[in-house]
């Protein structure tokens, strides 16, 4: 009980087994990756971010005089990471946690880890020693509280920590290992993307900067003034970064710069001359207006897509958005309003505010009007500019109407 033979007779354990697949990874020198891959998680926030490529729960050892782990991992995953940490060091050895953001996914396994590692002193900001001792774990841990400039002397090397308030929740903060210019950024830089491999370099890139355009469009885009803040912050604190390990998918080693630049691209709202037509329909004459439109901004030679809701991934929707500078919003009228298929989509743009947008409303109605002007509404409440008076059309779209609805898209796209 408990073995197996081997088809050459030799006989192997059940453990053996289980460790051989839960082997860390050295990062750098005396670093290892000791995190969990979750292969099968499809929506992450709530059902709000759709995640079909899975994604991973990144946690760093840091082996010197002492011995630090840098993040952990979501509860279920806890005995996971404790079997990587074993494979390098007894966990009764470690000396310091250090919890870069108190959400679950990083620091639901850290009651596991403290129970193996009694005599570890828990690091963070101020918000994050009242998030996790007073609102997540309501323990009495040992302690330390960290700012901005604050240091750990491990031995040969020395932490360093950065506050990142709201990038993206307010006790976030960075880590930062000046001897190898190892920034730890938390949930910054991720990406959710499931895989065997562990650095950018091992990965197709347009999949890794697909996840990672997502990643910040759905999450810190709204936080796209504090992204510029931080990383000229970085900049200005001349830290060397020659690697980013986050803690949602793979370690940026090869060109760290390649999201540094891109952030700073999202973040200011550098956009192509690419158009998103999003709408939803009750019986067709939407959807016929919003065809038109489509070929209208094509026979102009701007790029344009066409989304329904629900039948697109929100998500991704709002990935593309990230690096279009148009949006023409539809709906059918109903109770004086839109489709209620429209009304979350409306309402992340509200919450994510998008920067340097242009957009416009369109829609169909039967005895009475008013998703246009609910469309326009919540248009300017996400702060994008209404770039053309809405578009409106009476029961069904006939010839001349459907040829106003082309020439509808023709002229946006000129304004663009």
């Amino acid at each position: 009980m408990g073995e197996r033979k081997t088809l050459i007779g030799a006989k192997i354990t059940f453990s053996e087994i289980r460790r051989s697949f839960m082997k860390p990874v050295e990062v750098l020198e005396n670093i290892y990756w000791v995190g969990a891959v979750d292969w099968n998680v499809r929506n992450f926030h709530g059902f709000t971010y759709s995640t079909p490529r899975g994604t991973t729960y990144n946690a760093y050892l840091i082996v010197d005089g002492k011995i630090v782990l840098v993040d952990c991992v979501y509860a279920p995953f806890g005995g996971e990471m404790m079997e990587r940490i074993r494979e390098i060091v007894e966990p009764e050895k470690i000396d310091y946690i250090v919890i870069n953001h108190v959400e679950t996914d990083h620091s639901g396994a850290l009651a596991e880890v403290l129970k193996f590692a009694p005599k570890a002193k828990v690091v963070g900001t101020a918000r994050c020693k009242e998030g996790l001792l007073k609102h997540y774990f309501f323990r009495d841990w040992n302690f330390q509280v960290v700012k901005t400039g604050d240091e750990i002397n491990l031995g040969e090397r020395t932490l360093s920590f950065i506050e990142a308030p709201m990038l993206h929740w307010p006790d976030s903060m960075f880590t930062y290992v000046g001897k190898d210019g190892l920034l730890l950024p938390n949930d910054a830089f991720g990406q959710h993307l499931a895989t065997s491999k562990r650095f950018d370099d091992e990965v197709d890139e347009n999949i890794l900067m697909e996840e990672a355009a997502k990643y910040y469009a759905n999450i810190l885009w709204p936080f796209s003034s504090l992204v510029i803040k931080k990383i000229e912050e970085l900049q200005q604190r001349n830290l060397s970064v020659a690697m980013i390990a986050p803690s949602h998918g793979v370690i940026w080693r090869s060109n760290p710069a390649k999201i540094l630049e891109a952030y700073l691209c999202w973040a200011r709202g550098e956009a192509e001359k690419k158009i998103l037509v999003v709408y939803d329909t009750m019986w067709g004459s939407t959807e016929k207006m919003a065809k038109a439109i489509v070929e209208g901004i094509r026979r102009e030679g701007v790029e344009v897509r066409l989304f329904r809701l629900p039948l697109s991934d929100r998500g991704a929707l709002i990935r593309e958005l990230l690096e279009a500078k148009g949006l023409l919003v539809g709906s059918s009228t109903i109770n004086s309003g839109i489709l209620p298929t429209l009304a979350s989509f409306l309402e992340d743009l509200k919450g994510l505010k998008p920067r340097k947008k242009v957009a416009a409303a369109f829609g169909s109605y039967g005895w009475g009007g008013g998703a246009v002007r609910h469309i326009e509404e919540a248009l300017r409440q996400a702060g994008i500019e209404i770039l053309s008076p809405g578009l409106t059309v009476k029961w069904v779209p006939d010839e001349e109407e459907t040829r106003k609805c082309l020439e509808y898209g023709e002229e946006f796209a000129r304004k663009i």
